[in-house]
């Protein structure tokens, strides 16, 4: 008798963290904008953009014109997001997990290069696509900030 109230108990409390993880990918997320970042967009400077961190390091949105891009720096992949699933919230901006895409973008040159006080991301969207340079800052300890 025991034995089944512990299984059940056992049963809730699986059925209660997956039901947790499943909000918590849900729940949107604030993205600040990164101090100091600079983006060119084939060698020259976009009109409109901006570069947003997580509490998550190394995770970055990045928009450009009205595109969304999520940017895994340490998987190296690219994900196009849906702009109407991103909103703003005075300079920062609401994003959840939940609205990924299922495939990257296609990043055939990815390179990654510590330049000083900055790390410089740089990859291609798609074969013969446009350059996307990330210049992000540095900590004073040459690790990411962000």
């Amino acid at each position: 008798m025991w034995r089944r109230g512990l299984l059940v108990a056992v049963f809730l409390l699986g059925a209660a963290i997956g039901v947790n993880g499943q909000a918590d990918a849900a729940k949107k997320l604030t993205w600040k904008p990164l101090e100091f970042a600079i983006l060119k967009f084939n060698d020259e400077a976009p009109n409109s953009w901006n570069i947003y961190h997580s509490e998550r390091k190394g995770l970055l949105l990045v928009r450009l014109w009205k595109r969304y891009l999520f940017v895994d720096v340490q998987e190296e992949e690219v994900y196009d997001v849906d702009p109407q699933k991103v909103t703003g919230k005075g300079d920062a901006v609401e994003w959840s997990f939940a609205d990924l895409p299922e495939k990257p973008l296609n990043t055939p040159e990815w390179k990654e290069r510590n330049v000083g006080m900055m790390e410089r991301v740089r990859f291609r969207l798609g074969k013969e696509g446009h350059v996307l340079e990330l210049q992000l800052p540095l900590g004073p300890n040459g690790r990411p900030i962000y």
